[in-house]
């Protein structure tokens, strides 16, 4: 089939879907982070999107002889047909010199032979929001905006998500009980800077970008987008699993999850699954869908808006659709998976958190609009969460490692589908996709690696193979992708990071309070969330999100205290000289490597936006748990017993990437913002003067 009419076909396809969509006659609905729904569009807005797509059918003839027109003259100049770029996010280039070393990852030899190998130097900080970033800009964290995954504000002091503001409707029509917004919200990606598929699209040329983190909401440019890290759940948040159990209640909350406490009635329990507040209701009351589980000696029968699902211990249900009724006409729609841990003596089930129906998303998931239900046509529901592998629920012991090791590699397969489908039909162009499933894994599994790890107590063996399965896994996918290319295409297999043991943890803000920078209130102990307990009058630092430390600046900070200029450097210096080789006495070796001044590593004009000092941790060291949720303990170091036992939010020195590559390059360290650059010039398109990374070819 040639180029022309499988172009033709995905387009066919693409309006297709898009038509099923705007006939179901349902109304749309955005996420807020922590604040529920609010309706994206009105019914009027919902014809006026169903003449537009009318016009788009009548059209379609006279678009695809532009496009043809202009597409003879977009690859005059380019040196290749097409670049395939697989991102395996965390793979780490220690740990996988010592598999190809072994024999284990024939694949990645056989591209290192063909092209190379090289340890990718990674953003500082080391984080998978800011690298992923530079990667589609080809800049530095202060041209991108980008500098955690949390950012401060500047009023309130609250953290807020550092990627997306979704703005509130400005207008709405009160109608008894409810109230309709008028209008839609200002969804807006803080990513700044153009990706280099924006551009790629300006000169006519096609891309497929699958799943890169940062990419929410999804712009508009010429080709597909899925988008990937940062997209909410249903409730607006990261992730929230449900977790009934008829085990008495604890003192132990599971942090990123509701506990429903059930009671058993004749073998039968019944219950709901929780959903976002009413977008149209006055109260703005809990939306929620009954559910009835009935129990068997050795399996559960969960029945749920007229449907059954039977269960044994230790499965998981298929995606099963959700439908939150909110009004007349008004249906907001997700999808989540049961998961039977236990059954007796007590019962204990896992929902994950409730994603974003891709058939029917309630918020913008993809480019087109259409296209993430033109995919979930094609192979059926897939995870559409940011961070869809359920890292907290493995953490909080919610749901066991077996069970988290299936739930990501399922995720990983509906990837694969995807992937292998774009690749199998993009015949010219960019198509790029990230797989999470590197990253995850060896978050939760890369300590059973260290003898000794505090979280690791108890297991003995068990899953000492999981990280070279993870390995050979990832290699042999690699291999059915260079099975498909011809010699007119290039490929590249690259992370955004490596990955380090992380076994003790530090509270920068108990170190900021121990020395006097940081003053709590009167009365309070420290332990409220989100810095609730501190004192501004009296606070001169503090620390937010996973590196950053903040000065509280006069003029910038509403409660600001530290006057800029000489009193604000003479302070960043007296932190720097503080923290940097801070000793670990229970380790008798220093927690922190170097603590750099943003101001002398980053360059740009939203610095104003970025911590002050970034911390660089020596490995088997990271903020500790309660320092990223804004608490100040009583400890400034403690051991990390939590199943995500290894980390790359250290030293960037620390934690390179990967790149493999099918070609030559001219660069023996290379840099993540060398991959726009390059991709560019592959293309024969004019690398834009604002870039700073450098193209790597010869």
């Amino acid at each position: 089939m040639n180029t022309l009419n499988k172009s033709r076909l995905r387009t066919i396809g693409l309006l297709v879907t898009l038509i099923f969509f705007l006939f179901e006659g349902q109304a749309s609905a955005y996420v807020g982070p922590g604040a529920g729904f609010a309706l994206l569009t009105s019914f009027f807005a919902i014809f006026v999107a169903f003449l537009l797509a009318f016009l788009s059918i009548i059209s379609w003839p006279i678009r695809i002889l532009y496009r043809l027109i202009t597409g003879k003259n977009a690859y005059k100049n380019s040196r290749v047909k097409r670049v395939v770029i697989v991102g395996l996010d965390g793979l780490d280039p220690e740990i996988a010199e010592n598999y190809m070393k072994a024999n284990k990852l024939p694949n990645l030899s056989k591209l290192k032979a063909q092209g190379g190998f090289y340890r990718l130097k990674t953003t500082t900080p080391s984080i998978s929001p800011v690298a992923w970033s530079s990667f589609a800009t080809g800049v530095n964290p202060g041209r991108h905006n980008i500098f955690d995954f949390l950012a401060r504000n500047k009023r309130s002091y609250l953290p807020e998500l550092s990627s997306v503001h979704i703005g509130q409707v400005k207008h709405s029509l009160s109608i008894g009980k409810f109230v309709l917004p008028i209008g839609k919200p200002n969804i807006q990606l803080l990513r700044k800077s153009k990706t280099f598929w924006k551009i790629l699209g300006d000169h006519g040329i096609f891309s497929n970008i699958l799943r890169v983190p940062l990419t929410f909401p999804p712009e508009k440019f010429n080709g597909l987008l899925l988008s990937g890290m940062c997209v909410p759940d249903i409730k607006g948040t990261q992730g929230s699993f449900t977790y009934y159990t008829s085990k008495a209640p604890s003192d132990t909350d599971h942090t990123g999850g509701m506990r429903i406490p059930v009671e058993m009635k004749n073998n039968r329990f019944e219950s709901y699954i929780p959903g976002p507040p009413n977008p149209i209701s006055k109260e703005h009351e809990e939306l929620r869908i009954p559910i009835q589980v009935d129990i068997d000696t050795d399996e559960i029968t969960i029945s749920v808006q007229k449907d059954k699902y039977t269960l044994k211990k230790g499965q998981y249900s298929d995606w099963i659709s959700l439908s939150f009724k909110a009004g007349p006409l008004v249906t907001i729609r997700g999808i989540g998976r049961f998961f039977c841990k236990t059954i007796t003596p007590e019962i204990h089930i896992y929902l994950t958190p409730v994603n974003l129906d891709p058939d029917k998303p309630a918020l913008p998931i993809s480019h087109p609009k259409s296209y993430a239900s033109y995919l979930s046509k094609l192979q059926g529901s897939f995870a559409t969460l940011g961070l869809a592998e359920d890292t907290w629920a493995l953490n909080e012991q919610v749901i066991d490692e077996d069970a988290f090791i299936r739930q990501t590699y399922d995720i990983h397969d509906e990837r694969e589908q995807m992937f292998f489908n774009a690749l199998d039909r993009t015949d010219r162009g960019l198509l790029a996709c990230v797989f999470d499933t590197t990253d995850r894994i060896q978050h939760e599994f890369l300590r059973f690696l260290e003898p000794g790890h505090p979280a690791t107590r108890g297991f003995g063996d068990t899953y000492n193979n999981v990280i070279e399965e993870l390995y050979v896994n990832m290699d042999k996918m690699v291999g059915r992708v260079i099975d498909r290319l011809d010699d007119q295409t290039v490929l590249m297999v690259m992370s955004d990071h490596g990955f380090k043991q992380f076994t003790r943890e530090i509270n920068l803000n108990t170190w900021l309070h121990q020395n006097g920078y940081l003053k709590l209130k009167e009365g309070a102990d420290g332990s409220k969330e989100w810095l609730g307990d501190v004192d501004w009058s009296g606070t001169r630092a503090y620390a937010m999100g996973l590196a950053g430390i903040y000065m509280n600046i006069k003029g910038r900070e509403s409660q600001g205290i530290v006057n800029p200029g000489e009193e604000a450097e003479a302070l960043k210096k007296e932190l720097i000289r503080s923290f940097t080789g801070l000793p670990d006495p229970k380790k008798k070796q220093p927690a922190i490597n170097r603590i750099y001044s943003t101001t002398e590593v980053l360059n740009g004009p939203y610095l104003d936006n970025a911590p002050d000092l970034i911390v660089g941790y020596n490995p088997g060291y990271r903020a500790a748990w309660d320092s990223v949720t804004g608490k100040i303990g009583k400890h400034v170091l403690s051991d990390n017993e939590k199943a995500w036992g290894a980390d790359h939010c250290i030293d960037p020195e620390f934690v390179p990437g990967v790149l493999f590559t099918s070609i030559k390059i001219n660069n023996e360290k290379p840099a993540i913002i060398d991959i726009a650059p390059t991709v560019l010039e592959l293309f024969g398109i004019p690398v834009p003067k604002y870039m700073e990374g450098k193209s790597l070819i010869k």
